[in-house]
């Protein structure tokens, strides 16, 4: 059978993959709908199945930070493919793309290439855990860390009740390991790890929240985490999945001034090939197999064609720092327009940014942690997602996931986003949905 649009490939797809989709959050389940197949992709745009293009502020979530297709990171595929895609041995590019991470990222002294930040954030804890004889760690409502069984946990109804798992599969002993805070509050930290007095061995946290939407941590919040875990000698965990080389060349940790023991990268270094790394202080890190006794391993890690990419890639970044500040220029510019016609049409609702990243919330409430994004009215977001796929611009499909500006974005597109974005909001209000 020819399939030839996205409803038909749905159709099919739903019957061999389970929810047609490989990943949940493609599903559309959030907004209604079925989702976009994508044929291809150029710079800003992304095109579908059905010839439609969009303007997207997802960007694969993060990594297409100079946009779709760009040539440098094309040629550098193109050339590493001819000498094999794989060979499960060392390479070159392992060493020089390790040593410019550890440029880069000063407090990353040494660093293990991966195939996806699941497993780099998996793998972080077990380090963790293997040099620290703990158990325990804390993570915080509404960080997404992969879909790791330590990760996907619940809060209790109290601050020191064990987690409960969130996803069947999940054991309740793999869930008593794994404490729970919100976002910003350093009170309910320091209430965990004096109730797990010698237990915990990190705290692993996204230094800017990226998938309750974007949130920023409050004033002296993650010195106030540093503090607590140089006192309780707590491994500190930065997941820098999203953040890292996308709002600095250090990353959030470089911006915001406060440095991890370990941190967690992934997307933006393989250059939209699939890849992921775990590092941080050489004493950690040389606790890893083959130096020392945790193991963990990855027949396809540091992929000849992921490091390619991913070396182009941190090179341009690298030598070019002038793409922050037009990232953080064209999405102060966004930001600034849709506040704007917020202000216009009487509308209060709260928008998070920092750098390339920012999110707008249908709530009044000023957003600091997963609570309170969940005040936001999901099912008007729903109605806003679809009035701006209808104009031609692409966000990611939930509310609690933040977007991502990409270099290609110029004048043009900013103007159709706020265009659109106004066009929007006057239809929703005189329908008396806002």
């Amino acid at each position: 059978m020819q399939l030839k649009g996205s409803k038909q490939l749905f159709e099919e797809a739903q019957k061999f993959i389970p929810g047609g989709v490989n990943s949940p959050v493609r599903a559309f389940k959030a907004v209604g709908g079925d989702p976009l197949f994508i044929k291809s992709a150029k710079g800003a745009y992304i095109y579908d199945e059905d010839d439609n293009a969009y303007i997207e502020l997802i960007n694969s979530w993060g990594p297409m930070i100079l946009g779709h297709a760009n040539e440098l990171i094309e040629s550098a595929v193109f050339s590493a493919i001819k000498g094999s895609l794989s060979f499960g041995a060392p390479t070159r590019r392992e060493v020089e793309i390790a040593e410019l991470i550890c440029q880069m990222v000063p407090s990353i002294e040494k660093v293990r290439m991966v195939n996806s930040g699941t497993e780099a954030t998996m793998s972080a804890i077990r380090l963790a855990r293997g040099f620290t004889g703990r158990d325990k760690i804390i993570k915080f409502e509404g960080c997404y860390h992969g879909h790791g069984d330590s990760f996907l946990i619940a809060a209790g109804s109290g601050a020191v009740t064990l987690g409960i798992p969130d996803s069947p599969g999940v054991t309740k002993g793999t869930a008593s390991d794994t404490l729970t805070a919100p976002y910003n509050d350093l009170e309910a930290v320091q209430h965990l790890v004096d109730a797990n007095t010698g237990r915990i061995a990190a705290i692993i946290i996204e230094p800017v929240a990226g998938n309750m939407g974007c949130v920023l941590p409050e004033p002296d919040y993650l010195e106030g985490l540093r503090s607590i875990c140089d006192k309780n000698d707590i491994i500190l965990i930065f997941d820098e999945v999203m953040t890292g080389f996308r709002l600095a060349r250090g990353g959030a940790q470089e911006v915001l001034n406060v440095t991890p023991d370990m941190t967690t990268l992934g997307k933006i270094i393989g250059g939209g090939m699939p890849v992921g790394a775990y590092g941080g202080k050489k004493e950690i890190m040389d606790y890893v197999s083959p130096a020392g006794p945790v193991y963990q391993a990855g027949t396809l890690s540091g992929n000849p064609i992921a490091m390619a990419a991913g070396m182009t890639m941190l090179n341009y970044l690298n030598d070019h720092p002038v793409v922050y500040e037009e990232l953080n220029k064209t999405t102060h510019t966004i930001v600034e327009g849709i506040q704007k016609n917020l202000d216009n049409l009487g509308l209060t609702f709260t928008i998070n940014h920092i750098g390339s990243m920012f999110s707008l919330f249908f709530t009044e409430n000023k957003v600091t942690d997963f609570n309170v994004a969940k005040t936001s009215n999901t099912e008007t977001f729903g109605l806003y997602f679809k009035g701006m796929l209808d104009r031609g611009i692409y966000l990611a499909p939930s509310q609690y996931e933040a977007l991502f500006i990409s270099r290609a974005i110029k004048n043009v597109e900013v103007e159709a986003i706020l265009d659109a974005n106004y066009e929007v909001l006057t239809e929703l209000k005189k329908g008396g949905t806002i």
